[in-house]
């Protein structure tokens, strides 16, 4: 631009008047300016259409009928699916003006069941940033229900606190242990309570548990490990979830500890979990290269006096491990098909046997995914605009077979329905491609 603007005025200089050319100069270089302008207010308009206040109030929608106007008023906005997915993408504003310090909360089921839990708000927290956060569970279930104004709320929980992160403690009694269906669907909804409410670092999100909290972190490990980033059990021991008298007695596949790692922790001396006891798990865990860390305590009881020597490994753990939400390869085994049944962003939808283990395997490369499915009848893969790109063809093969070939089209109700089911500013799909193995 530069060298034909220069030849332009030489030719000029021999036609015209300096003072002529001045002007003429002038109105070229006006004219140049004009065009990058009027681009730059197209952008501003686009960008003014962003209604924050809007996607604010979606994300914080709490009732049935605040969520389904909040939807439809995105959807009246959002010219196409690609600007709602960039509005949620862009993420709520969340309030600096929220509850700080020691909190107390409870959740109410729908069947009027509540349960309660304390969460840790740093005192420095600030909403333009995101925290991690970390769930501690604890020990001794098998205790009377937590009553308001008891030993629960006058706990001190000063030792936990930390100004880095988010720290979650639920309840748990001899109605609701940590592997019972109540606290599979309770603990995630609590995150999801939180996340409304505070900027939370979807990716970082770990279970820790200590004791019978433990070996509740070996059951999320296990049978739902979607909102998890890692797990860890603590003086736990995952065979107590196979046992009938302790619970429903789960079959446990070690395919699904593939997703997540696990850093373990028993002592020699434990007289409930010793190390003994605990080995020929960690051999299988060897053998199946399973990502994990395994601390084997001298002379340790059934307590967490090795907590304070432990802590710079489990802290640098954490950070070495966020969780990837969409990782080129997934697997999942489960004998049921209402839950228990999603590994990210794939689902299983129908087993060959109810109650019968159908695994299945997932890779991905662009936009063609490979299936390995045995006893499984139907699956959902969870499609994004981080995954695939939806102007080309999808392809998926399984079990060696061809068996989608084609457009998927991303949809708005799709997008908002799984935002609400996971309240994940990290899993956004914009489509469910739902198939049968053998249509």
């Amino acid at each position: 631009m530069a060298i034909q603007t220069d030849s332009c005025v030489r030719c000029i200089q021999n036609l015209v008047e300096i003072s002529k050319l001045k002007t003429h100069v002038k109105q070229i270089l006006a004219a140049l300016v004009i065009l990058p302008t009027f681009a730059f207010g197209q952008i501003c308009a686009a960008q003014e259409s962003y209604d924050s206040e809007l996607v604010t109030a979606f994300w914080s929608a709490s009732t049935e009928a605040e969520i389904e106007s909040s939807k439809r008023q995105l959807m009246a906005q959002a010219p196409d699916i690609e600007t709602l997915y960039q509005w949620l993408d862009a993420g709520p504003a969340f309030a600096q003006d929220v509850a700080l310090g020691q909190q107390e909360s409870a959740r109410v089921d729908f069947d009027g069941t509540r349960y309660p839990f304390v969460y840790l708000i740093p005192e420095t927290y600030d909403a333009t940033r995101s925290y991690p956060v970390e769930f501690m569970l604890h020990g001794g279930v098998s205790r009377p229900e937590w009553r308001p104004g008891g030993e629960w709320w006058r706990r001190g929980y000063d030792s936990l606190k930390k100004e880095d992160r988010i720290v979650v403690v639920p309840a748990a009694w001899n109605a609701a242990f940590w592997w019972f269906e109540n606290q599979a669907d309770n603990l995630p909804s609590i995150l999801r309570e939180l996340k409304q409410t505070y900027n939370i670092d979807d990716n970082r999100v770990t279970l820790s548990g200590v004791s019978d909290g433990g070996t509740g972190a070996y059951f999320f490990a296990f049978k739902q490990s979607t909102e998890w980033a890692a797990f860890l059990p603590y003086i736990g021991h995952p065979g107590v979830l196979r046992n009938p008298q302790s619970g429903p007695g789960y079959k446990l596949y070690f395919e699904n500890l593939m997703s997540r790692p696990l850093y373990i922790v028993n002592g020699e001396n434990d007289p409930l979990y010793p190390v003994s006891s605990i080995e020929p798990f960690i051999s299988i865990l060897q053998e199946a290269n399973i990502d994990h860390v395994f601390r084997a305590i001298e002379d340790g009881g059934h307590n967490t006096n090795w907590l304070p020597n432990e802590q710079p490994m489990i802290e640098q753990f954490k950070l070495d491990n966020p969780r990837d939400p969409f990782p080129n390869q997934l697997r999942w085994v489960t004998d049921r098909s209402d839950r228990y049944n999603r590994n990210l962003w794939m689902r299983i939808e129908e087993l060959a046997v109810e109650g019968q283990p159908g695994i299945m395997t997932v890779s991905r490369q662009g936009n063609s995914f490979t299936v390995t499915a045995e006893s499984v009848v139907a699956f959902t893969l969870l499609l994004s605009p981080e995954q695939v790109d939806f102007s080309e063809e999808v392809h998926v093969v399984v079990n060696g077979r061809p068996l989608f070939i084609g457009k998927v089209e991303q949809d708005m109700n799709t997008l908002l329905d799984w935002v609400v089911r996971d309240r994940d500013k990290s899993l956004f799909y914009t489509a469910a491609l739902s198939l049968k193995v053998n249509p």
